[in-house]
């Protein structure tokens, strides 16, 4: 994770235009998982689209409530993904709307064979919480377009911070959720997390030319390409640094983390762990490395040719 810059600090509960047609409130969830808290939007002039309603909170809910202004109404409610910094609000504002709930799916959609036999082994929790109750009244698929009153959404599916994550294309804008962030880099916990995916959804934003992404957290990210070339480059640097920690002998997830990220608040390092076994689970499948035993998160691993 990055130090994040302290010239993003919004009010809470207060709309903010970004450009014509889009406002963002900001939930007043700050943490170190989610920087100043969710940020949730609200696009269109008439029928407004809401994406990521946030996390439970009545005053965030009467935030965006207030933020409709005469001749507006809401008319679709778009969640990225099922974490409890985005979409448990989505149901209590469907039922003050009318709305209906647009996602990929309920908690667990889209996530790898490989997660899933770890969640079966009875690997849970990290991160920032599912919202296990999650479940749209319409589930969207990858290419689908979501059309409103005068806008329209471009569903990419984008897994790997979690298996039912999307991003959604405004023309040349994109709604990059908790998949790019200017603040951090995202957060990959399995079993909801694989770094696999995580990969070719980056290389798969990187196909096209945005102009502005808008993330879940923080401020706009002004720079795409570089974004995504530096959360690249930041994932290919720290599989080097495990490669080479390993290359002195077998280790754990924990063992790497404590002596790979060593600028981590000890707070964070829980998640660090994280990151790195979700390393080792994508450098297991390539065959770069084994585990001495069960893949789990507390096994040993050893480099293939050791």
């Amino acid at each position: 994770m990055t130090q994040p810059p302290d010239d993003f600090n919004p009010i809470p509960g207060m709309p903010e235009t970004l450009e014509p047609g889009l406002r963002r409130v900001l939930a007043p969830n700050p943490s170190p998982m989610t920087y100043r808290g969710t940020n949730t939007y609200l696009l269109g002039t008439r029928g407004l689209a809401v994406i990521d309603p946030g996390p439970q909170d009545p005053a965030h809910l009467d935030a965006i409530l207030n933020a409709v202004t005469p001749g507006q109404s809401i008319t679709h409610i778009v969640v990225s993904h099922a974490h409890l910094d985005h979409s448990p609000l989505a149901r209590p504002l469907s039922q003050r709307t009318g709305a209906p709930i647009l996602a990929f799916g309920a908690a667990h959609a889209g996530r790898s064979a490989v997660m899933e036999r770890l969640a079966a082994d009875g690997l849970a929790g990290g991160g920032e919480g599912i919202d296990e109750t999650f479940e749209p009244d319409h589930a969207v698929s990858d290419g689908d377009t979501i059309e409103g009153d005068g806008w329209a959404l471009k569903v990419i599916h984008t897994p790997g911070h979690i298996g039912n994550h999307i991003a959604l294309g405004w023309q040349d804008r994109c709604f990059t959720a908790d998949h790019v962030m200017g603040w951090a880099s995202s957060l990959v916990s399995p079993p909801d997390g694989d770094l696999t995916d995580f990969m070719l959804s980056c290389h798969r934003l990187a196909e096209r030319d945005w102009r502005v992404f808008y993330p879940g957290h923080g401020a706009p990210v002004t720079d795409p390409s570089g974004r995504l070339d530096w959360l690249i480059s930041h994932r290919k640097g720290r599989e080097a640094s495990i490669l080479a920690a390993l290359d002195s002998g077998p280790a754990t997830a924990r063992d790497l983390a404590e002596r790979i990220y060593t600028d981590v608040q000890p707070a964070l390092l829980p998640a660090a762990e994280r990151n790195v076994f979700a390393h080792l689970v994508d450098l297991a499948g390539r065959s770069m490395i084994s585990p001495l035993g069960r893949l789990s998160s507390q096994a040993r691993f050893r480099l293939t040719n050791a």
